[in-house]
């Protein structure tokens, strides 16, 4: 596991070129992803960022995104499992509007920088939940962009660890169709004040109904055994189902499992006890 301890205590650099870059242009490009997202697009200045999430009529979860916006063009970021699921997903509404994608993922290079000495960069995208950020460059001079950093490369193995360690939820991984906004916390995601989008009747009536029956919450593990996603977490009286684990990995400097689960309502209090077997279990 390459650079975890850097990532923790100093800064480490991490490449997310392989995240999906989809490039939107013409005049309509604005009110076209305005539309078909849950956060405010229309309106928003160039040199900004805002993170997005892209749902079916159902209000279910089919991505999310990084919008960026530039003077000529607004480009997404996605992650790299739906990079071509984003790009079709919008090309079927595009009827009668002046916009045009272009997947642009291999032009680029995006690396971001993260942790306690990282300091602040132009993009606020980072893969672990510490203090950073990104830097979009042309892809040609990843190398020696990277080279001049003098940082370590943190691996996949690290990256995911931290994530989990700081309680960041991925799409694809804690993150999926199952779930419905709410759910996940994300609400920097979705805006309470713009108009229509694809998916936000839901979003809506489970606003103003209150009805979030689970919660994406960290949790800690004791012992260095992983569970298996699907995985029951039970607590309370009767020591009841109340929690389904979604991702887990040993964290070395917390010498205990770190993971990500859906929990009951009732449950989802910091520090709140839950069992898996003679293990315990507590929400963070």
């Amino acid at each position: 596991m390459t650079g975890y301890n850097e990532l923790r205590n100093s800064a480490a650099w991490i490449d997310l070129s392989a995240r999906g870059k989809i490039r939107v242009t013409g005049e309509d490009r604005a009110r076209l992803l305005h539309a078909m997202t849950t956060n405010q697009v229309q309106g928003v200045e160039p040199g900004t960022a805002s993170y997005v999430f892209f749902l079916s009529a159902q209000g279910r979860i089919l991505a999310d995104a990084w919008i960026l916006f530039r003077p000529d063009d607004l480009l997404l970021i996605t992650e790299p499992e739906t990079r071509q699921k984003v790009y079709d997903h919008l090309d079927q509404f595009i009827i009668a509007d002046d916009a045009t994608l272009e997947d642009v993922t291999d032009q680029y290079a995006l690396i971001s920088i993260e942790g306690p000495t990282a300091g602040t960069l132009e993009l606020p995208i980072t893969a672990t939940g510490l203090p950073g950020g990104s830097v979009l460059i042309d892809a040609a001079s990843k190398d020696k962009f990277t080279s001049d950093l003098g940082l370590c490369e943190a691996d996949s193995e690290a990256v995911r660890t931290v994530r989990l360690e700081t309680a960041k939820p991925r799409y694809g991984e804690e993150i999926t169709e199952r779930f419905l906004v709410q759910e996940t916390g994300q609400m920097q995601a979705v805006s309470s004040t713009k108009g229509c989008y694809l998916g936000q009747e839901i979003v809506e009536r489970v606003r103003s109904r209150g009805q979030v029956h689970r919660h994406l919450r960290g949790v800690r593990i004791d012992g260095a055994e992983i569970p298996e996603p699907g995985t029951k977490l039970t607590g309370g009286p009767n020591n009841a189902p109340l929690a389904e684990l979604v991702s887990a990995a040993y964290s070395p400097a917390l010498d205990r499992v770190v993971g990500m689960a859906y929990v009951k309502t009732e449950a989802a209090k910091p520090d709140f006890e839950l069992r898996l077997g003679d293990r315990v279990a507590r929400v963070v």
